[in-house]
């Protein structure tokens, strides 16, 4: 949901309602030829590149999520999107900015074990699981213009609501 002028991101605000101290790490933001479910997922034809924002998340200092963001570089190309940067807010209340408001979402929720690296990033041993939750947003038109794969250790924690009806 787009944020008000002047407020952090949700990340930051959810962390500090529970007493803890959140940041994240921009570790890359570069235009690529994206992965084949994130181009299926963002319905891409062949060769559509994508800007993907890569971040590391961080609680009390220990890393506790991967999150890899990707836009359609034709919407994200000379946005602050494609900027290695915070962007104020969060990228939703940017997207909301540029005329692209998420209207509804779709989750993916798999568990698998992690390549090296990430495994390396979230200081996990050999052998733990970790959780990979995907999110596609959609538009009011109901056109995919985000897609954030997240990368979580074991012991994470998701709650959902969902209204019905």
């Amino acid at each position: 949901m787009p944020r008000a002028a002047g407020r952090g991101d949700a990340w930051a605000e959810e962390a500090a309602r529970a007493g803890r101290r959140s940041s994240q790490r921009i570790v890359e933001v570069r235009e690529l030829e994206p992965p084949p479910g994130v181009a299926d997922a963002l319905d891409l034809r062949s060769g559509d590149p994508v800007v993907v924002r890569r971040r590391i998340m961080y609680v009390d200092n220990r890393p506790v999520e991967l999150t890899d963001s990707y836009y359609p570089a034709a919407l994200a190309r000379g946005t602050r999107l494609a900027e290695t940067r915070k962007i104020p807010g969060g990228a939703v209340t940017l997207l909301a900015e540029l005329g692209h408001a998420i209207h509804e979402v779709s989750e993916d929720v798999t568990v698998d074990l992690p390549d090296a690296e990430r495994r390396g990033a979230l200081a996990l041993g050999e052998g733990e699981p970790v959780l990979l939750l995907t999110r596609t947003g959609f538009a009011a038109d109901r056109r995919p213009v985000e897609v954030s794969v997240m990368t979580m250790p074991r012991g994470s924690h998701l709650r959902y609501r969902i209204g019905v009806g």
